[in-house]
């Protein structure tokens, strides 16, 4: 015969209630002074490190670069200022994107050697268009024999003066809507000028990437995000400089914000 199970009153349940969350608050506490948090925010990477084995075998089985490409992305890393330039994985993540929405026409603001503008060229048909801006003449003359090994040189719509300039001609020659994808590398004073005039001049389900987002915004805002905006315009004014996910039924474009350059990490 089963003894039956003792009550227990309402006050020493809670008793022993309060009991249980105070011994789990002590072991917390306990726990978080032997482990502290920061450390373990510190040890959260979006990428293994540029040395690590698990990165270079990613690198070694994903990379599919043109040799132009690749030729190119090395003259670039021997210029001053070459490790600014995109990585190559930033760049076919970039020409897979537009192949996947069958892009047509791109916008690179921040030619430099045209490493950017070629892997957006290599990604679009024949008679695909990128318009590329840069106010610098000298560097993007080192890439043009490039473009032209790849065949590509066609295509690349160099523009010599500020990026504002171009966008506003752009706009006024009635291209807005137009573009399938937008890349923003250009100087940092005028990204919002930038980004505003790239959602008018992108096409709805259209992709803007903004690179260098870490160097601006600090680590906490170096994540991928994707920010869906509603359709039709005028679009609204973004109220914070870094876009939080949000989906709706209308996508207008699809904001990538890249962070962290390693263009060293790339195989050579």
């Amino acid at each position: 015969m089963t003894q039956p199970m003792p009550r227990i009153s309402v006050p020493a349940a809670l008793a022993l209630g309060s009991a249980a969350l105070g011994a789990a608050f002590a072991t917390g506490l306990f726990l978080g002074r032997r482990c502290p948090p920061w450390r373990s925010r510190r040890e959260k990477r979006l990428l293994p490190a540029e040395d690590s084995p698990l990165w270079q075998y990613l690198l070694s089985r994903s990379m599919r670069e043109h040799p132009a490409l690749r030729s190119l992305r090395l003259l670039t890393l021997e210029q001053p200022q070459g490790n600014s330039m995109m990585t190559c994985e930033q760049a076919q993540l970039l020409a897979n994107l537009a192949r996947l929405i069958k892009a047509k026409k791109a916008l690179d603001l921040g030619t430099f050697t045209g490493y950017s503008a070629l892997a957006l060229a290599l990604a679009l048909p024949p008679a695909g268009r990128v318009v590329t801006c840069e106010v610098n003449p000298g560097p993007p003359e080192l890439g043009r024999p490039l473009w032209r090994q790849a065949e590509e040189e066609h295509k690349i719509d160099l523009r010599l003066k500020p990026a504002l300039e171009t966008l506003d001609e752009l706009l006024a020659a009635g291209e807005a809507g137009t573009f399938d994808v937008a890349v923003m590398d250009a100087d940092k004073d005028n990204c919002t000028a930038y980004y505003e005039r790239c959602l008018q001049l992108l096409r709805p389900g259209g992709v803007l990437a903004v690179l260098s987002v870490r160097d601006r915004l600090g680590e906490e805002s170096s994540r991928a995000e994707c920010v869906c905006r509603p359709w039709p315009l005028p679009m609204p004014r973004p109220q914070t400089p870094h876009p939080v996910l949000k989906s709706s039924g209308e996508e207008r474009c699809c904001s990538l914000s890249l962070g962290t350059r390693r263009p060293s990490s790339c195989e050579t």
